[in-house]
């Protein structure tokens, strides 16, 4: 039996591979297929099936295009119904994949179809659970994606109480968790920064699995603190139901070279400028009214969270040999019209280029009691720490909150480290902001002996 986890930064997701026997069994594919194909290939092996934990909000799965590749069935859980052919599975329905067999548990709560996916060894043993995003590690799935008419994200929060007490954790102690996501993704609140773990840690360690928590209790520290889910989750979750454009096409159409003439006129006709670049090449010179999300960072969610029709047309800017990753990345999270890129990169452009204005953090130290300070980063972190009489104006919401800055007055604008900074300052001048300057090592190199830093939050500064 071999067992590989999948770990995608970008997204923070992780998809796993079994192989028992020339038998090779997926679980939670991203979009791209090669990668299970060759590891399948390599092995000798045959993928038996496609198992998806639910319908996933934070990316496009892979599941649609690899079924038509393998001829493998897609397996749901209990209530999903999905636009094309696949196995609903019942509950504790088991399925064989060479020596070892997947045992569903139906585990509703995140969504109404979750399931996790019990693994019994050749001898007979429980061996792990993949749990999509009903149990992570530290954490567990948010409740509020699911929400329909008759149904609130209490009802769902209490489901998931449930499911977790008492379906999960009855479990053995010494099972391998395999979650869905770690730390970063938008499916939770507190995810560890591992990503595999023990159920019996998790029972001592994870806050939503307190021996002594009352349901009440539960479904109260769930909703509480919940930041809005990005605008492209359920976009995603109905392309994951519905089926969507095979990635080969995707990719076909998207890793175009275009002349500065056919960039211009896509631009012209409509097409976002999207620059992909490192943070510190954009600054130096970007095309006017480029937004930035640079492929250094996390890429895929910051695209779905700031382009908020994720039917928009989009040129590139990219480093040269990552045309095709950038396509692929944005296909991730459903953002299939991308239409080319510069051929040649931003040196072939012909016009003026813009800048953004930086500043050291050595240099801000000595004039931050004198600028208008404004920090992009997410409330949890201002909330631990910032800079005393700074904005909050988290980038999360930067579309919501377009017109609560002043145009013409100058701002020193900062993050953590200095990607997301040089993200809000682009979409801030594509919107008419013009005196912007970035301070570019971000929050994580201010000295506090330097520096008014305070814990204190303004209420009506959190979003």
């Amino acid at each position: 039996m071999k067992i590989e986890q999948i770990y995608t930064k970008c997204l923070a997701e992780a998809a796993y591979y079994i192989e028992s026997n020339g038998e090779v069994a997926i679980i939670d594919p991203l979009r791209e297929t090669v990668p299970y194909l060759e590891m399948a290939e390599a092995a000798g092996g045959t993928i038996k099936y496609i198992f998806e934990t639910h319908f996933h909000a934070d990316f496009v799965s892979g599941h649609v295009d690899l079924s038509k590749k393998t001829g493998a069935p897609i397996v749901f859980g209990p209530t999903a119904s999905p636009a094309f052919d696949c196995i609903i599975a019942e509950d504790n329905q088991e399925f064989k994949v060479g020596d070892v067999t997947i045992k569903v548990i139906h585990t509703p709560g995140h969504t109404l179809e979750s399931v996790t996916y019990l693994l019994i060894d050749e001898n007979g043993k429980e061996h792990a659970i993949f749990t999509g995003d009903t149990l992570f590690l530290g954490d567990v799935g948010r409740p509020d994606l699911a929400i329909k008419s008759d149904l609130t994200r209490e009802d769902l929060a209490g489901m998931l109480f449930d499911s977790l007490r008492n379906r999960i954790m009855p479990l053995p102690d010494d099972l391998v968790v395999y979650p869905a996501h770690g730390a970063g993704s938008s499916c939770g609140k507190n995810m560890s920064t591992e990503t595999v773990g023990r159920l019996g840690d998790q029972k001592e360690t994870n806050y939503a699995l307190r021996a002594t928590m009352t349901r009440d209790e539960f479904i109260k520290e769930l909703t509480e603190g919940i930041q809005p889910p990005p605008s492209y989750f359920p976009k995603n979750a109905m392309m994951n139901k519905m089926g969507y454009e095979t990635i080969d096409e995707v990719i076909s159409r998207g890793n175009q070279a275009l002349s500065t003439t056919e960039f211009n006129e896509a631009v012209q006709n409509g097409a976002l400028i999207l620059d992909v670049r490192h943070q510190e090449d954009f600054m130096k010179g970007f095309i006017p009214d480029s937004m930035f999300i640079g492929l250094n960072g996390t890429f895929s969610m910051w695209v779905g969270a700031l382009i908020e029709d994720i039917k928009q047309a989009i040129v590139l800017v990219a480093p040269e040999g990552q045309e095709e990753e950038a396509v692929m990345r944005l296909a991730r999270v459903g953002y299939d019209h991308t239409i080319g890129y510069l051929k040649g990169g931003i040196e072939t452009f012909e016009g003026k280029l813009k800048t953004i204005e930086t500043i050291s953090v050595k240099e801000f130290e000595g004039i931050y009691k004198d600028v208008n300070v404004v920090d992009v980063r997410k409330p949890g972190e201002f909330s631990a720490e910032h800079v005393a009489d700074a904005k909050h104006y988290p980038l999360d919401f930067i579309n919501e909150r377009l017109n609560e800055l002043e145009k013409g007055t100058p701002y020193h604008i900062h993050c953590a480290g200095g990607y997301r900074s040089v993200i809000a300052i682009s979409i801030l001048m594509q919107n008419g902001y013009d005196q912007l300057t970035n301070i570019t090592e971000g929050y994580r190199s201010f000295d506090g002996t330097k520096m008014e830093l305070t814990d204190f939050v303004c209420p009506s500064t959190v979003k």
